[in-house]
């Protein structure tokens, strides 16, 4: 038999290999379901985390909201029964609200916009993010935003003679669009096909992803050619479960989530671009909007939507940087068309 002494040392040796061997486990969850290009991309950051941790880091993904909505997800991350999670701009804003003021109707206007009011703004929403416990791994997008109806729609006075969807229960928006004019009918998503086919509503406003993927575009065939607002998005982890993973593998960790931040916007482009041609074939019509009716949508957001968000939803100072930064790109001449497929 061996001594004690010996076997204190073995069972050391041994404690000690399995907690070399034991991996990270990171949890992830998001809204995008099994086999889209979206869940592709992270899967290939789950894979990519394997090898270049040598197995020390490794991703599992909940796909298809098994975690929950994105507020779900948050708390669960805040809780720890989730680690990370691939979010669009609703739940970004959960964590931090100014992030709004960047994703509100018609401030920023084409996919190049968008790119450097992140790439000037972003890392302070990021150190922002860090500073509430989450740790941004990278940018993206997931398209934009446009009108859907059954009756084709150019002006506001258009849009306030149709009854419009109203996803979810956000009073503060609700409020934005009846002192607009508008008649928002506040459904959950499941409940729109079924409204479209009774009446009870209209119109609704979508990415043409969800139009074509759900075939609400059926009974609401003609497209506004307005790109009404993004939906960036972002891959966040915990700040508490990042800093468990050694130092020297976070570079390269977060190199690959970059990857897969550029991944999703260019799926996000072909797939949109896609969607429209898909539609159009089924009987979509685009309906063109002029430059001067354009001003006028424009006019409505800054005079009627800005007064009811600024300062309730997000900052002033925010969103005038974020106009400043706007400004100076469109200074520049770079030219492009604002609206539609740019």
């Amino acid at each position: 038999m061996l001594n004690s002494k010996v076997t204190g040392w073995i069972l050391g040796l041994a404690l000690s290999a399995c907690t070399v061997s034991a991996a990270e486990i990171v949890k992830l969850g998001t809204v995008a379901p099994e086999g889209s290009p979206w869940h592709d991309a992270l899967l290939e950051v789950a894979q990519t985390w394997n090898r270049v941790s040598g197995g020390k880091v490794k991703l599992r993904i909940y796909a298809g909201g098994v975690a929950g909505d994105e507020t779900d997800m948050i708390r669960k991350i805040r809780i720890g029964q989730l680690h990370a999670a691939a979010l669009t701009s609703a739940g970004l804003m959960e964590i931090e609200p100014d992030i709004e003021a960047m994703t509100f109707p018609m401030v920023v206007r084409n996919d190049a916009e968008l790119e450097r009011v992140l790439t000037r703004i972003g890392p302070k929403w990021e150190k922002s993010l860090r500073a509430k416990g989450f740790e941004l791994l990278s940018w993206s997008s997931a398209g934009w935003v446009r009108f859907f109806a059954k009756e084709p729609v150019v002006t506001p006075d258009d849009m306030r003679r149709r009854k419009l969807f109203f996803w979810g229960s956000d009073a503060l928006y609700i409020e934005l669009l009846k002192k607009s004019g508008f008649h928002p009918v506040p459904l959950s998503v499941g409940d729109l096909l079924p409204s479209l086919q009774t009446g009870l509503v209209d119109a609704f406003a979508a990415p043409p992803v969800a139009a074509l993927a759900f075939q609400w575009f059926g009974l609401a065939p003609n497209m506004t050619d307005i790109k009404w607002q993004p939906l960036p998005a972002a891959i966040v982890i915990s700040r508490r479960k990042w800093e468990r993973i050694p130092p020297d593998l976070r570079p390269a960790l977060r190199k690959s989530a970059r990857k897969a931040g550029l991944r999703f916007q260019t799926e996000s482009k072909r797939l949109e671009t896609e969607a429209v041609e898909a539609m159009v074939k089924k009987g979509l019509k685009v309906i063109d909007v002029s430059p001067d009716v354009l001003a006028d949508w424009r006019e409505m957001v800054a005079s009627q939507g800005l007064p009811v968000f600024m300062g309730r939803r997000f900052s002033r100072e925010t969103y005038e940087e974020i106009m400043a930064v706007l400004r100076a790109y469109r200074s520049e001449g770079t030219g492009g068309k604002v609206d539609g497929s740019q």
